[in-house]
């Protein structure tokens, strides 16, 4: 079953995937409706203005109480298992009323939170969230803030929400990077935030503190003014812009400027059956994989409308940042995962915007100018460890902040892209290089795998995916075709995928994990391209894409194997379509 058949079943994508596309000429998906967000954003508008979006909350509250689990708790999408975290927020959020329905799930959210996380005071709930994020304070002190807010912790509630030292955002931001927060690099405007709603409610016992503290509170709330995009929507997501307002809410600051346009950003943002997803849009990121999986080939394009290729790379250049980053005072040259103003340049983002550029027009002028800008900005990004960060140089250790295998990958396939074009910079692009493979090689498991940033699964081991984390260095290390230790990575990432593959052909996240089309789709495309410089793997890529090819006609619904910040999982909707695209193309080409 190949020739005709992968044919068919790749126009069928193809024409699928071109029917999602947009008239301006990109691709922005539909980010999974998220229990989280719901929460915070409903419980935000109740505590700015009740009154006046009573009707907003009412909806926001019914979708939580009508979408949890069996077993009474929530989970980030309704395709996910119940965690303690978004039960813990939805709990607290369905304090703000609803009526019986409402009462009734918040008393199942107290029965899972007492069976699963200890018990629902204070003390249970603290301990229960340092047990799953560690020292990391970037999604705990959130959840406790908003459950103390919500009267849910008892008048000793606010004792148990750890201090944020939110006066240290009045530092220069080049010295962040030495203080060793316990926040990462993007939640800097819940830092300011909630460490000033704590500080309102239990100020500090040292009157030197408190006196600091009140000196710089002014200077701090400027800082979150100034990394407020026109939006209104921190990263354009609606959990952190939720989290900012109900603190300077529940500080007394809700008629801030900053809280005011945070309000009008989670209003814009609601659904129509009243829930909320995690972010606004990916659409620069959806866009760059289409493009990249449709490649090069006229026939690729042919189920678009005549000029696609061209709008598209329009899209895609307009989308550069060309001015210095308020939000992280990254430089220009990097792309954001959306096209929106609260966007933020990252390495991922700007590797797939690299890599479609030279996919849709390499020789223009200004597609040469635009790839060397963000050539040099990914350069500048890469750890001294040869690892990609997501936003910040040598920020921390903390998730994000610290390289990762798949955004190492991705920077090597684009560096490796754009090397031809820029023979001024092959020294630098080569050091560059051979410091992501050195990071890679640490980075390997001893079993050939890696290990994913930004891609989980729920039923994996950990919630890890190592399916996804190898199928992207297998991907990358395959396209550099050099001898030695690449090779050698490579060969046993490949293997590793081989041996995780079930024997219907298909991939879940781990070996024995239930197949999904995503997975497949990027595993399958990994062998595919392994398999050229080892035709021992052509087999099995072979029967990734028979698995693909016969449910390539079934509306299947995403898997929820994406993770966002503080790990929260999401679906999106173009995610098997780009995939399997991309997938079923690979298998086309001959194997040596």
């Amino acid at each position: 079953m190949r020739g005709a058949d992968f044919h068919a079943a790749l126009a069928r994508l193809r024409a699928r995937l071109f029917a999602l596309r947009l008239p301006e000429g990109h691709w922005e998906g539909r980010l999974a409706s998220s229990a989280l967000a719901t929460a915070t954003a409903s419980f935000a508008l109740a505590l700015l203005d009740r009154g006046r979006h009573e009707g907003r909350i009412a909806r926001g509250l019914a979708w939580i109480a009508a979408h949890g689990n069996a077993d009474g708790g929530w989970g980030d999408t309704t395709a996910s298992k119940s965690n303690v975290s978004t039960t813990a927020l939805c709990w607290a959020a369905l304090g703000a009323g609803g009526g019986e329905s409402c009462a009734a799930a918040a008393r199942r959210a107290e029965e899972w939170l007492a069976a699963r996380a200890g018990g629902r005071d204070a003390g249970a709930l603290a301990r229960a969230l340092a047990e799953r994020y560690g020292e990391d304070r970037t999604f705990a002190v959130p959840i406790l803030t908003m459950c103390a807010l919500a009267g849910r912790l008892g008048p000793d509630g606010w004792r148990v929400v750890p201090t944020l030292p939110f006066e240290l955002a009045a530092l220069p931001r080049g010295l962040f990077r030495f203080l060793r927060l316990s926040v990462v690099s993007y939640a800097l405007p819940a830092l300011i935030a909630m460490g000033q709603v704590r500080d309102a409610h239990l100020p500090a016992a040292s009157a030197v503190r408190r006196a600091l503290r009140a000196a710089l509170g002014r200077w701090t709330r400027a800082v979150l003014e100034r990394m407020q995009p026109s939006s209104g929507g921190y990263l354009e997501a609606a959990p952190l812009t939720a989290f900012v307002a109900m603190s300077l809410a529940g500080a007394g600051r809700g008629d801030a400027s900053v809280a005011r346009r945070a309000e009008a950003f989670l209003v814009a943002g609601q659904r129509e059956d009243g829930s909320w997803a995690i972010d606004s849009n990916l659409a620069m990121w959806v866009t760059t994989l289409a493009v990249n999986a449709l490649g090069t080939e006229p026939a690729a394009w042919a189920a678009g409308e005549p000029g696609a290729r061209a709008r598209t790379l329009d899209w895609i250049l307009a989308g550069q940042h060309r001015e210095p980053h308020p939000y992280t005072g990254a430089a220009p040259g990097g792309w954001a995962w959306t096209d929106l103003p609260g966007g933020v340049p990252d390495a991922d983002d700007t590797a797939g915007a690299l890599l479609a550029l030279r996919q849709l027009d390499p020789t223009a002028l200004r597609t040469r100018a635009a790839g060397a800008l963000g050539i040099r900005w990914l350069l500048a990004l890469q750890n001294a460890d040869g690892g990609m960060p997501t936003f910040c140089r040598g920020w921390g250790r903390l998730p994000f902040d610290r390289g990762g295998a798949d955004l190492t990958a991705h920077a090597l396939r684009a560096w490796s892209a754009w090397l031809p074009a820029l023979p001024s910079w092959r020294g630098r692009l080569e050091r560059a290089i051979a410091r992501a493979l050195r990071y890679l090689e640490g980075a390997q498991r001893s079993d050939g795998a890696w290990v994913p940033l930004w891609f989980g699964n729920e039923d994996a081991p950990g919630g890890e995916n190592p399916t996804y984390g190898t199928a992207r260095v297998v991907t990358a290390l395959a396209a550099l075709d050099s001898p030695g230790k690449a090779r050698e990575m490579c060969l046993r990432g490949a293997k590793w995928l081989q041996a995780a593959q079930h024997p219907d052909g298909g991939f879940g996240g781990a070996p024995g994990v239930a197949p999904t089309f995503e997975e497949t789709a990027v595993a399958g495309g990994a062998l595919a391209e392994a398999a050229r410089a080892a035709p021992e793997l052509a087999a099995a890529a072979l029967r990734a894409g028979m698995w693909l090819a016969a449910r390539a006609e079934e509306e299947r619904p995403p898997a929820a194997i994406g993770l966002y910040f503080a790990r929260l999982w999401y679906h999106e909707d173009a995610y098997p379509l780009v995939f399997a695209a991309d997938a079923l193309a690979k298998m086309q080409r001959p194997w040596g």
